[in-house]
């Protein structure tokens, strides 16, 4: 069993930085680990994830560049450092756990509450 918790939302301006922490308990060393957003209205989508050695990172096309995914195994968290927050960014951000390498929402396993965050412009 694996529990997921994220921390380190908030209220930012356009242009800041916010460092969101996923903490989690349990065997998570070996599974891919993901960034997901929801913002009011719309579908969850994938904002990055990492392979379970933290070597191998993919992003989607709207944060390349501008956030940067790690983890540490050792502490059993996982990184998401975003640089150049734009309005668009604000939804809530959850993470999650995956046996497999894919952005897919459903194949993902085990997920956090969610942290909110909001760009202001």
């Amino acid at each position: 069993q694996v529990q997921l918790v994220e921390s380190g939302g908030g209220l930012v301006q356009a242009g800041g930085s916010l460092r969101l922490t996923c903490s989690a308990s349990g065997r998570t060393s070996s599974y891919a680990m993901g960034w997901f957003r929801q913002a009011p209205g719309k579908e969850r989508e994938f904002v990055a994830r990492i392979a379970w050695t933290g070597g191998v990172t993919f992003y989607a096309d709207t944060v390349k560049d501008r956030f940067t995914i790690s983890r540490d195994n050792a502490q059993n968290k996982m990184f998401l450092q975003m640089n150049s927050l734009k309005p668009e960014d604000t939804a809530v951000y959850y993470c999650a756990t995956s046996v497999n390498w894919t952005p897919r929402p459903k194949d993902y396993n085990y997920w956090g509450q969610g942290t909110q965050v909001i760009v202001s412009s």
